[in-house]
């Protein structure tokens, strides 16, 4: 009988690594946002995001992953593309919802982190939805404590979302995940689930948690370039993602500036950073 997937454990200066390429992926990220404004390519945004990562002494972890390989270093999902749009000369516009996941590795050690944002002044429901989905990674991200289980994070994302909104679809098709030593191992961290399942949280673990949100039916399909994953039914979508360790003192977030210590204080959680 096969035994569940090896959770791996980190050791601290394997951490160090890791938010290094956490901050990384920050800069690239806001680097990204900042420059965005209608008229450019979601291509020239790729580019400068590859720049940025290659600069730093990082390498871009998203280029050439997978099956059909990935042709760039970030993903950038416009309006009803829900994650893995492949930059390419599409022009952005006036209203767009544009979400961009980034990843980076140092010393071969990966950090991977998402956010949406519009390009000028969001109608009202989508600026709900973007705080909405950002407001569950961090509720998520909150729950994550040595001795407890994956489902937590789950229910807590679950939870923060249904009482938002019930126009909210939450997507589940993709989860986020175990990070290390490799972009993405174990274990899955759902969207949605019940408290008290799935693998048990300990030391030196990292997730990368990142809901996936959608004005409408949840149900996904993939697009003809065997990546761009888009709502069925043509709704908009939001996406945040951070990655964060469980260290000896607490959660530190890797791919936040100041390691998520306000959001994490906020909420409850303990912050275990330098």
């Amino acid at each position: 009988m096969f035994g569940r997937p090896r959770v791996e454990v980190k050791s601290p200066a394997q951490l160090e690594l890791m938010r290094a390429a956490g901050l990384v992926v920050h800069d690239a990220l806001a680097l990204v946002r900042d420059a965005a404004v209608p008229g450019m390519t979601t291509a020239s945004l790729d580019a400068l995001a590859e720049s940025a990562i290659r600069r730093s002494g990082a390498v871009p972890n998203f280029l050439g992953y997978g099956d059909p390989p990935f042709p760039a270093t970030t993903c950038i999902s416009v309006n009803d593309e829900v994650v893995h749009g492949i930059p390419g000369p599409r022009v952005l516009a006036a209203g767009d919802v544009v979400s961009v996941d980034c990843g980076a590795a140092v010393e071969g050690w990966h950090a991977d982190a998402a956010l949406s944002f519009t390009l000028g002044a969001a109608r009202p429901e989508v600026q709900r939805l973007l705080d909405a989905t950002e407001e569950a990674m961090w509720r998520g991200v909150a729950a994550v404590r040595p001795g407890g289980r994956v489902g937590d994070v789950s229910a807590a994302v679950q939870a923060h979302l249904q009482a938002a909104s019930r126009d909210y679809g939450i997507v589940r098709d993709y989860t986020g995940h175990g990070i290390g030593s490799a972009l993405h191992q174990p274990p899955d961290v759902p969207n949605a689930g019940r408290a008290g399942s799935g693998a048990r949280i300990v030391e030196g673990m990292a997730l990368a948690i990142e809901p996936m949100v959608v004005l409408g039916d949840p149900e996904t399909e993939t697009a003809d370039d065997d990546w761009t994953v888009v709502t069925a039914d043509g709704s908009l979508a939001a996406h945040f993602e951070h990655t964060v360790a469980v260290t000896g003192t607490g959660l530190w977030v890797l791919t936040a500036a100041d390691g998520g210590r306000a959001r994490l204080e906020a909420l409850g959680a303990r912050y275990g950073g330098p």
